[in-house]
């Protein structure tokens, strides 16, 4: 496995123990389609939610945030409607949110979630 497979893989576990902590329900991991995948669909407590999972080894280059561009952000729209449909469920409203980790040393990383990115 490649190293930024690994450190991708590290980032979205530490991505789901940051919404556990919070108290979300994961409801699928890793969600592929043709179109695309979604890293984490959970549910808040109020609402589904779409979580795009960016980790970085450092942030020299810009926030793993300012990764999320106006067509991915359309394309995370889109996949999140085919998800929903692939689940049979009809007019749900979802929320996308973004979660941006930096690595911080060995095992830990700095957690950046933005809600509502679009």
């Amino acid at each position: 496995m490649r190293a930024k497979d690994v450190l991708g893989r590290l980032g979205e576990d530490a991505a789901v123990r940051h919404l556990l902590e919070l108290g979300w329900t994961i409801i699928e991991r890793n969600w592929r389609c043709p179109e695309g995948e979604l890293d984490i669909v959970a549910h808040d407590g109020s609402g589904l939610v779409v979580c795009e999972v960016k980790t970085r080894s450092r942030a020299d280059h810009g926030t793993p945030l300012e990764a999320i561009t106006a067509a991915k952000a359309a394309r995370l729209r889109r996949l999140s409607v085919r998800w929903l449909d692939s689940h049979g469920i009809r007019k749900a409203a979802v929320r996308i949110d973004v979660i941006g980790l930096v690595r911080a040393g060995p095992g830990r990383f700095d957690i950046d979630h933005m809600k509502e990115v679009c």
